[in-house]
């Protein structure tokens, strides 16, 4: 008598992961250079206040697993204040680093904005590569990267990762499915939350650029979904 094949067994999904993007706080330098990875550039006294505040938000809703930084000091100290209203430690992921800005590091924004190249970092990002630094679809590449890792690492879990504003932009692009060469349309705020669910069947933008003190839209409770 020949074998019956019995049917697969019904595996179910993965549970879903919320990944809350944080920016780092304000910096003497936020909005006058582009730092990229200078060392020695820590949080204004302001940018301590963001990173209290949100960490605020964060150790109230009380159900998130882990906190990931950037390896850079202002997101080491921003991530510090909310590991330390969650009860965690924080967790040093190099993925979510800042773009390596090549021999563009340490200028003035205002000169750079002269530059010819810069309508290509606007207009086209796609095609363009900072000078002796990273392309902008290497940057998104390896964030998107790191991201995936942490999802699978915390599957049905809430987790932070604090990064910075490009390497935000380009992963939130991402889970839109918006084309990279629109990605400088989204803006991100010094200490503001994003929130994306990632799940079986695709990533769920929940929140971009939140800055308030309610996160009951940016992350899902339990069950929803």
């Amino acid at each position: 008598m020949g074998k019956t094949n019995k049917p697969p067994k019904n595996k179910s999904a993965p549970q879903p992961t919320v990944v809350c993007f944080v920016r780092h706080g304000h910096t003497p330098t936020t909005g006058t250079i582009l730092p990229g990875r200078a060392k020695g550039l820590h949080l204004s006294d302001q940018g301590i206040d963001q990173a209290k505040a949100v960490a605020l938000h964060l150790g109230e809703y009380g159900n998130i697993s882990a906190i990931y930084s950037s390896p850079m000091e202002r997101t080491k100290e921003t991530a510090q204040h909310i590991a330390k209203a969650c009860g965690l430690k924080t967790r040093i992921r190099k993925g979510l680093i800042e773009a390596d800005f090549g021999t563009w590091t340490g200028k003035k924004l205002s000169d750079l904005r002269k530059l010819q190249e810069w309508e290509s970092v606007q207009k086209t990002p796609s095609t363009f590569r900072f000078p002796s630094g990273e392309s902008f679809l290497e940057m998104q590449s390896r964030m998107v990267d790191a991201v995936a890792q942490i999802v699978e690492a915390h599957r049905g879990e809430v987790v932070v990762a604090v990064s910075h504003a490009d390497t935000i932009k380009t992963v939130i692009a991402s889970a839109l499915g918006t084309p990279l060469d629109l990605f400088q349309r989204i803006h991100i705020s010094p200490c503001s939350l994003s929130s994306v669910l990632y799940s079986h069947s695709g990533p769920t933008v929940l929140a971009v650029n939140t800055t308030g003190d309610s996160l009951q839209s940016v992350i899902p409770m339990r069950g929803s979904k």
